[in-house]
């Protein structure tokens, strides 16, 4: 493995670590030293790559709502059609409350620190522009951001709950919110040559 500053991986390493440690510790229990040590670097390697741990904690939480948009991507890319999009979004809420428990921690210690400080608001409302972006392959502006919220209360919902939903409630959530009226209003009788 490489030393010194030439180490290319030593950022990325440093923000794994902080990652790791603020799903098993909380924001409040992150240090240099305990992030150093975590991703097997000098202590002077922190100051050598962040100017202080504000700078730690918003590139380590930009790494992750980068991986959440990865994976509403991988859901969200393929669809053909409204009821495929239907189906994948409900995919997605079932892989990401059944997925890891790390991610649900890290989004709720981003939560909580966006509700404190506008730098990390910044990051959430990026982050919910972001994955808006590909729900809005599929439906209008206005849907993306219901289907956006629902995402994330079912999710949360589905994660903490002693019994969780199961598909088919997730389904029938996201196709109440993503019904058209055209697609609620009776169809005409199809009519036949006499």
């Amino acid at each position: 493995m490489a030393t010194g500053h030439t180490d290319p991986h030593r950022r990325d390493r440093i923000l794994d670590a902080a990652l790791d440690l603020i799903a098993e510790e909380g924001v409040a229990g992150v240090s240099h030293r305990k992030i150093a040590s975590r991703a097997g670097v000098p202590l002077g390697s922190m100051t050598y790559h962040f100017d202080g741990m504000d700078e730690v904690l918003r590139a380590a939480f930009r790494r992750f709502t980068d991986h959440i948009v990865a994976v509403f991507d991988a859901h969200l890319a393929a669809p053909a059609d409204r009821e495929e999009a239907r189906a994948a979004v409900a995919d997605l809420v079932h892989r990401l409350s059944e997925g890891s428990r790390r991610d649900l921690v890290l989004t709720q210690e981003l939560y909580t620190l966006a509700a404190r400080r506008p730098a990390y608001r910044e990051l959430t409302h990026e982050w919910m522009g972001r994955s808006r972006v590909h729900l809005e392959k599929h439906f209008d502006p206005d849907t993306a951001r219901q289907l956006d919220a629902l995402i994330e209360g079912l999710t949360l919902h589905r994660a903490l709950a002693a019994a969780p939903h199961g598909r088919a409630l997730t389904l029938e959530a996201v196709r109440r919110i993503t019904t058209t009226p055209a697609e609620r209003a009776p169809q005409p009788p199809v009519r036949h040559g006499t």
